[in-house]
């Protein structure tokens, strides 16, 4: 899915006067659009930002799954569950391309799920809310994959080839998630009074969730101009978010639901939508832990390591034993 940077002041970009000879080619290399791979040098300020942005990114797959593991259970049809299940294996692989993609800048797994779990590195702010109906895991697909996808395209381009790479299949399987959510979003839609009441009570609780995950806007943003030097970022919070309300607003109004925002309408000058004010106090209280379920998430993830633990000490015995064989042979 996707984790959205944190971001809270304004970092200015070096120029080429500050710049060593190495950070001067390294920068023409990247305004070339000539892709940087993990032997490449490159300055440690990028590897920095990397291993923080992929690593988040990564976590935020992982915890993702939890909130719609939730209703593996109850999901309403056999085909409904079968569907639900291939989404959340798919999240499970998009974590994993990610971990394998920032390990190439030096950092360990055991090492990024350590910084998780202490609380050191974040996840996705969005994964912290509960999911409370069934209409709830149509509102993440549309809403929150439909945001990833947003954020993702532009990655695609990113100048860190590893990363790069590994967005171009979480893509197009994140499109697959949106279409997903959009589908349980119509079919509630259009059943009974009650369905329709739930698909729009999710609306009511993801929509203004879903906007934060792009992101404090550009003025608060520490990491943004530097990034988007880089090329790690290409795209804007506020463009991001601006291209996500145009994109769903007319998706809301075909399922005859209402957007939870009375500021909400279309500007013809701008030829976009002008939305309300985002509530950011919230977005923040969610990311210093005050979450409905960040205590939740965390714990579940910690224990699912414990536990697991038995499984990793018997693959790595089990690696050793066969290097001992060979090395004999």
């Amino acid at each position: 899915m996707y984790a959205q940077m944190v971001d809270t002041g304004v970092r200015s970009v070096k120029g080429q006067a500050e710049m060593t000879t190495e950070e001067r080619a390294f920068q023409a290399r990247i305004d070339a659009d000539i892709r940087i791979e993990p032997k490449d040098w490159m300055p440690e300020a990028y590897r920095r930002t990397l291993i923080r942005q992929v690593s988040q990114h990564a976590h935020s797959e992982i915890v993702g799954m939890l909130p719609e593991g939730n209703w593996v259970t109850r999901a309403p049809s056999l085909k409904r569950k079968a569907i639900l299940m291939a989404k959340i294996q798919d999240e499970a692989g998009h974590g994993l391309y990610l971990y394998s993609a920032a390990e190439t800048l030096g950092i360990t797994r055991d090492q990024m799920v350590a910084d998780l779990h202490s609380g050191k590195a974040k996840y996705s702010s969005i994964f912290n809310y509960p999911t409370l109906s069934w209409a709830d895991i149509g509102a993440i697909g549309w809403l929150v994959d439909g945001a990833a996808i947003m954020n993702q395209i532009p990655l695609c381009r990113c100048s860190f080839g590893p990363y790069a790479r590994a967005m171009v299949r979480i893509c197009k399987e994140e499109s697959f998630h949106q279409r997903q959510g959009y589908d349980i979003m119509l079919s509630l839609s259009r059943g009974t009074a009650e369905q329709k009441a739930m698909a729009q009570d999710a609306l009511n609780r993801w929509w203004w969730p879903s906007l934060m995950m792009f992101g404090p806007p550009d003025a608060e943003s520490v990491h943004s101009a530097q990034s988007a030097a880089w090329k790690i970022k290409i795209l804007s919070n506020d463009e991001l978010r601006q291209r996500f309300v145009d994109q769903t607003v007319p998706q809301a109004d075909y399922l005859g639901i209402t957007m939870p925002d009375p500021d909400l309408q279309w500007n013809p000058e701008r030829n976009h939508y002008e939305f309300g004010a985002i509530d950011w106090s919230e977005f923040m209280e969610v990311l210093k832990g005050n979450g409905p379920c960040n205590r939740d998430r965390l714990a579940t993830r910690v224990k699912a390591w414990d536990d697991g633990a038995w499984v990793r000490d018997a693959a790595m015995a089990h690696a050793a034993k066969r290097a001992s064989r060979q090395q004999v042979a």
